[in-house]
């Protein structure tokens, strides 16, 4: 982000800036995390700029993502770090001392302590105190990144003549949360004891909603190029705030579609809705690295219950700190997914195999009606076919009884909507119920916007209970959403049953509202 070139929101103005420089000024160690792009290293840059700016401190950015390919090679992670330390005290502060000093180091110290001793040498030799950035920590992994942190402590008695006045960590995590095998003893450290000089841990947050209306509004006083009513609601409620989902969406609307680039039309929520599913199916490199966390087991422990919306969760509290401090989950609050993109991320790339496998299966033509809209009762009919004989693979697949059931629905759902309409979810821990709303466009203009409610029976409570508490919801939801049509879906998953038994349609009706029953 360069503020010269791009929209933003001041970097500083994100942060509590008086107590950094308390913290600073106190000669204090500390940690700044915060999810994936969320302009972490913007705001880094810009305080080293500020510092250096005073006179009172030689301030140095250095980032360990130069590090990362070292993995557990230690020297080789050392000489990378200071190869960066370097550069960048050479091109910041104007200071040759790291580089004309790393050769020698290395061969004099080794990996063990050539970190230790440089910054020593180099506080020694500096005219004002040095103070220490380093970005992406948590990129160096093993001992590599042990070392670091304990070469970083073991200096720390001799700030500031001796070693720099204040350190800075910065990464997805704080260090005190990350435990990581050695392979020096072969056993899992914590990494808090190999940097527990720490004297604080500040988050960066998502921005604010006034933040996001701020950062478009800067697009209109450039541009003239108005947001439609609406529209900024619209991009605030689907990214949560999540600075690079907010770029993303604005980008997407205001520079690369061609209709939103006449200026004298206002930005619509129908290209910002499109540009979301765009988004998505693209699987942009931000989406494709939190899908990749899926895949690990602590990750899975949180999200499958979210998605599921059940109470039967064993995830420990480490489990759910970090998937939060990954941005996939609310940061405050019962267990719920960050924002509406996550929501439709997650269960996209947690069914990708199974989507891939119905492209044989599902052909989305069979599901639209002579008049173009979507038939969601011939569509519920073959996906009822299809669970019959193929769910008890994908629940034992997915691992997770209560949200397995609903990803192979979600997956057929997305296989027959592709292409045509799109799905909205709405998840919450403890809710007992997933919601989805199908919205289809209709040929002569306006959409169709049909509810699905999917529940699970059979585990704690009976199919009846289940069954009469959904029907409720549903025409509740279906009030909400501005839908004349609604479906509760409801997987019975006592074994003891025959399928025989568990499937079944029928519509019940409440306060008026007719709603559609299926059995699973």
């Amino acid at each position: 982000m360069v503020p010269q070139r791009h929209y933003c929101i001041p970097p500083l103005s994100r942060i509590n800036l008086d107590q950094v420089l308390e913290l600073v000024a106190d000669m204090r160690y500390f940690v700044v995390h915060g999810p994936r792009q969320t302009g972490k290293t913007s705001t880094l840059k810009a305080l080293a700029e500020t510092l250096n700016l005073t006179g009172n401190y030689r301030c140095v950015y250095a980032n360990c993502e130069v590090a990362r390919t070292a993995g557990q090679d230690v020297p080789r992670a050392m000489r990378a770090l200071l190869d960066q330390l370097a550069r960048r005290a050479r091109r910041m502060v104007q200071d040759n001392f790291v580089q004309s000093t790393k050769a020698r180091l290395l061969v004099d110290c080794g990996a063990d302590s050539v970190l230790n001793e440089m910054l020593a040498l180099w506080a020694e030799s500096s005219t004002e105190p040095l103070v220490l950035l380093i970005d992406e920590i948590d990129t160096l992994v093993g001992d590599s990144l042990l070392l670091v942190l304990r070469q970083l402590r073991a200096g720390y008695d001799e700030r500031p003549d001796g070693f720099p006045q204040s350190v800075i960590l910065c990464g997805v995590r704080d260090v005190r949360d990350c435990r990581i095998r050695s392979s020096a003893d072969g056993g899992e450290t914590n990494t808090a004891t190999a940097f527990n000089v720490k004297a604080k841990s500040l988050r960066l947050e998502h921005f604010t909603e006034g933040e996001v209306r701020a950062l478009l509004g800067q697009h209109t006083a450039q541009t003239g190029q108005e947001f439609e009513k609406g529209a900024m609601e619209k991009i605030w409620k689907l990214t949560r705030g999540q600075p690079w989902l907010v770029n993303a969406l604005a980008l997407a609307t205001c520079f690369e579609d061609r209709a939103e680039l006449d200026r004298s039309r206002p930005v619509t929520k129908a290209a910002i809705e499109t540009a979301r599913e765009e988004l998505i199916l693209r699987r942009a490199t931000h989406l494709d690295q939190l899908a990749a966390a899926l895949s690990e087991d602590r990750v899975r422990r949180v999200i499958m219950p979210v998605l599921s919306g059940s109470v039967a969760w064993d995830w420990s509290p480490r489990d759910l700190e970090y998937v939060r401090d990954l941005g996939l989950v609310a940061r405050n609050g019962p267990a719920r997914m960050a924002n509406p993109i996550y929501g439709g991320v997650v269960p996209r790339e947690l069914s990708y195999g199974l989507q891939a496998g119905l492209e044989s299966v599902v052909n989305p033509q069979c599901y639209v009606s002579a008049d173009g809209g979507l038939d969601m009762r011939t569509l519920l009919t073959a996906f009822q076919g299809y669970f019959g004989d193929h769910s008890e693979f994908w629940i034992e697949r997915y691992g997770h009884r209560e949200a397995g059931p609903q990803l192979v629905l979600d997956a057929y759902l997305q296989r027959a909507v592709n292409g045509g309409g799109r799905i909205e979810r709405e998840y919450g821990l403890g809710r007992h119920r997933t919601d989805l709303l199908v919205i289809w466009p209709l040929p002569g203009g306006g959409e169709e916007r049909q509810v699905i409610v999917c529940k699970v029976g059979g585990t704690r409570r009976g199919v009846d209970s289940v069954i009469a508490e959904g029907v409720r919801q549903t025409a509740e939801y279906m009030d909400l959403a501005g839908s004349n049509s609604g479906h509760l879906v409801v997987f019975d998953l006592r074994e003891s049953r025959p399928w025989s038994q568990r499937s079944f349609q029928r519509f019940e009706t409440v306060d008026e509202v007719v709603v559609g029953v299926w059995g699973m």
